[in-house]
């Protein structure tokens, strides 16, 4: 008995002077986070830089809290976009997002192109036109008169800026893993619509989807090619689209049931976007 005792504290003994030298391994010396709206957590409490619209709750700090890096910081900000990781953001204050760049950087993510499309002036456009119109297309009319489509083509534009988006991370954080997030799931994945709760014509639905599922791939390819790490938020999200009811639906829609931006994720959002990311890291 005395033996069994013996290796039996033996064990613990090991398990106890090696577990915390597993745990730092693991982990991230310093986390630096970029993007606009859909990181930052626009109105998700608690809102912790108003002009930002960031939030203490947004993907970025719930993943900071379960990796534990030695430091994080955060400066995503709402309405960014490509431009702003270079130069400063009007109205907000917020200084250009690479600054929060170093050398020794070890974690980025960063979730950018939305506004590059913009994707608020379709939804405006697109919720104009359709208010009053439950039935028809009048949104993909408008953007593909003339033969092209317009609006996939302002999504595709977005390619290359987010490629200069992640030369310019790799660059000012040579050493640091690259994560770019991608956008969840707006309108139903089924093509259907839940006019007038979302005011988005049913034949204007399933064309906004594969906007959405444009811009995913366009980002996905330019993480792909610049050895960036792409993180598929659609996916996990479909059924969970601003259509839902109050509780499964992780994006708020134009009139929000919780506290959130309209259009936007909203905690149980942000939540699904962090449990993303961590799996992307292995977490």
């Amino acid at each position: 008995m005395r033996r069994v005792l013996s290796s039996l504290a033996a064990v613990v003994a090991v398990a106890l002077t090696t577990a915390p030298a597993a745990v730092a391994s693991s982990g991230y010396d310093s986390y630096v986070a970029l993007g606009d709206s859909y990181t930052s957590g626009s109105l998700i409490p608690n809102q912790v830089n108003l002009p930002c619209t960031r939030s203490d709750h947004n993907y970025p700090s719930l993943v900071a809290k379960d990796i534990a890096p030695g430091s994080f910081t955060d400066v995503s900000c709402g309405g960014a976009t490509t431009k702003d990781m270079t130069g400063s953001q009007p109205l907000t204050g917020n200084p250009p997002q690479f600054e929060a760049l170093k050398p020794d950087t070890e974690l980025v993510t960063v979730g950018i192109g939305g506004n590059d499309v913009p994707f608020a002036e379709v939804v405006v456009t697109c919720g104009l036109m359709d208010a009053l119109v439950p039935h028809g297309a009048p949104c993909k009319n408008f953007y593909t008169s003339g033969g092209t489509d317009k609006l996939a083509e302002k999504v595709r534009a977005v390619g290359p800026k987010v490629a200069a988006v992640l030369r310019g991370i790799r660059d000012r954080a040579p050493k640091a893993k690259i994560v770019l997030v991608g956008y969840p799931t707006l309108l139903p994945d089924d093509g259907t619509n839940c006019w007038p709760l979302v005011p988005i014509s049913d034949g204007d639905a399933p064309y906004l989807r594969d906007a959405n599922k444009l811009l995913n791939t366009v980002l996905a390819e330019q993480a792909k090619a610049h050895g960036a790490k792409f993180v598929d938020t659609y996916r996990s999200s479909i059924g969970h689209d601003m259509c839902q009811p109050p509780g499964a639906k992780w994006l708020e829609g134009l009139f929000p049931t919780s506290v959130a931006a309209p259009v936007h994720p909203n905690a149980l959002g942000a939540e699904n976007q962090a449990r993303q990311v961590l799996e992307a890291l292995g977490e």
